[in-house]
């Protein structure tokens, strides 16, 4: 039976770090799309509000979906749903996500992390298709993770926090890592802070075949190793400016991830990594079109995800 056709009229906002994109979408087709710059709240969120609310008076929203940096309170339940925890993005820390959308919007509205939006369109359109369980990362000015299983993403306590696991370091590495909190946790390694902090310059301008890049391969291979081994993951799939302006990186770290894992499970080889192991197929739209998906599953009622039609069709795709 095929999938049915998703309809209405969406908006979805990527609140990045740097960047807001706001989205306007007839069903998953993408028909309008503004970047706005990430300053403080008032202002950016000012901003969103205004792009959305000038496409709500052109003809209704159906629903918002929106994908935010972290770390945030995603629990419906919880009282300070919607704001900005703790973080080091200056002005952030207890803003008021939701709330500056719910006060102009009457639709239903889904907040979930950024990572998480763009897991969960990986895994209804992009390289996830045809798996059950599938990591999402994206590997840049931070590092994230979001694990989505059965097209709905895992929220405990928190969302997860892949990024600030420590790891196993490579033998002779003793770059300290840059996390303020951690200091050699992975994002303290791996984001791109970590990396023009360990080469002394951008890491854009770093030869690929450089050795340098072997500690940073090694310490991104420490993280596969630990996904495979606690979530068993069908699709880990890795996004971001680090790892998509350096697939060398996310090449060599599959590597070393086949190699170190075989040795206890003989499944999990290089060949079987270098399959697990995607870049996003969705490209920059993943984060978009995530946030379309979580305003499409608050317009139908449910948890925000994937639509059941969408998840029954994806699951039936082949795997390799």
């Amino acid at each position: 039976m095929a999938a049915a056709p998703v309809a209405g009229r969406f908006a979805g906002v990527e609140l990045g770090g740097t960047k807001v994109i706001v989205t306007l979408a007839d069903g998953l087709n993408i028909v309008e799309q503004h970047n706005l710059p990430t300053t403080n709240p008032a202002e950016t969120l000012g901003a969103a509000v205004a792009r959305l609310a000038a496409w709500d008076d052109a003809a209704p929203l159906a629903a918002i979906g929106i994908a935010s940096f972290g770390p945030i309170r995603v629990d419906p339940a919880a009282a300070d749903y919607g704001t900005m925890l703790y973080t080091t993005k200056p002005g952030w820390t207890g803003a008021r996500v939701v709330h500056a959308f719910a006060e102009r919007f009457a639709c239903p509205i889904a907040l979930d992390t950024d990572v998480n939006g763009a897991g969960i369109a990986e895994a209804a359109l992009g390289a996830g298709r045809g798996c059950k369980t599938i990591v999402y990362l994206t590997i840049g000015t931070g590092v994230g993770g979001g694990v989505i299983v059965g097209g709905r993403p895992v929220i405990g306590r928190l969302h997860p926090e892949i990024g600030h696991l420590r790891l196993r370091r490579a033998d002779g590495d003793r770059f300290a890592g840059v996390c303020v909190f951690h200091g050699d946790c992975i994002e303290g390694l791996l984001s791109g802070p970590a990396l023009r902090a360990r080469f002394g310059r951008d890491p854009a301008t770093v030869d690929p075949a450089d050795p340098a890049w072997e500690m940073a391969a090694s310490d991104l291979a420490e993280l596969f190793v630990a996904l495979m081994l606690t979530l068993s993951p069908d699709r880990i799939v890795v996004g971001g400016s680090v790892t998509l302006g350096q697939p060398g990186l996310l090449a060599r770290a599959t590597d070393r991830a086949g190699e170190r894992l075989m040795k206890y499970i003989a499944d999990y080889d290089v060949t079987a990594l270098s399959c697990i192991v995607r870049p996003p197929a969705l490209k920059n739209d993943a984060g978009p079109l995530g946030a379309i998906l979580l305003a499409v599953g608050a317009d139908q009622g449910g948890t925000p995800g994937v639509t059941s039609g969408l998840r029954s069709a994806a699951l039936r795709d082949s795997r390799c």
